[in-house]
């Protein structure tokens, strides 16, 4: 029994081989013509077209009318076609998302160099407004906060932030 199966199917292989190989030279243009309206990139058009044949050629033996092989393959090559459609769209929607702030090169060369310029204005400054400054803006402290670190009253505090601003505002000038 086996041996009658196998012999069969090797007579269907024959005629499927047989088949195919006249519609690839006859159709196989037309084809990539039909699956290059339905997708933009031409090479998946061609891979398209080639699953078409070998799925046609594997379900060969269970078509109902083998003259109608040919709307088999058109068919086969618009669903391909719609598969492709579909995968390419599931993979755009789960893409990961550019960062919308990304910096480019030059921003990110330029932010550095007025943060180097900054970090050298605050080591210009005298201990106690670079300590407020510093608690107050880089440390997001409250001025009570700030008096409590720095071990003077609130008072203290804002005259050594106010002085130590003007004297930044002054050094850093020509960055603006």
């Amino acid at each position: 029994m086996y041996a009658r199966s196998a012999a069969v199917r090797s007579d269907v292989d024959r005629d499927a081989d047989a088949a195919l190989t006249a519609l690839y030279s006859e159709h196989y243009r037309s084809l990539i013509r039909l699956a290059a309206l339905l997708l933009d990139d031409i090479g998946q058009c061609e891979e398209v077209v080639q699953d078409a044949y070998i799925r046609v050629h594997a379900a060969w033996g269970r078509l109902d009318d083998r003259d109608k092989a040919l709307a088999y393959l058109r068919q086969t090559v618009v669903n391909l076609a719609r598969s492709t459609l579909r995968r390419r769209l599931v993979a755009l929607k789960h893409a990961p998302k550019p960062m919308p702030d990304a910096a480019s090169a030059e921003e990110g060369a330029y932010a550095r160099v007025e943060r180097d310029a900054v970090v050298a204005a605050l080591r210009e400054l005298p201990r106690r407004q670079r300590e407020a400054v510093v608690l107050r803006y880089y440390a997001d402290m409250s001025e009570a906060d700030a008096a409590s670190v720095m071990g003077c009253s609130v008072g203290s505090v804002k005259a050594y932030t106010s002085r130590g601003l003007a004297s930044l505002g002054t050094k850093l000038e020509g960055l603006r």
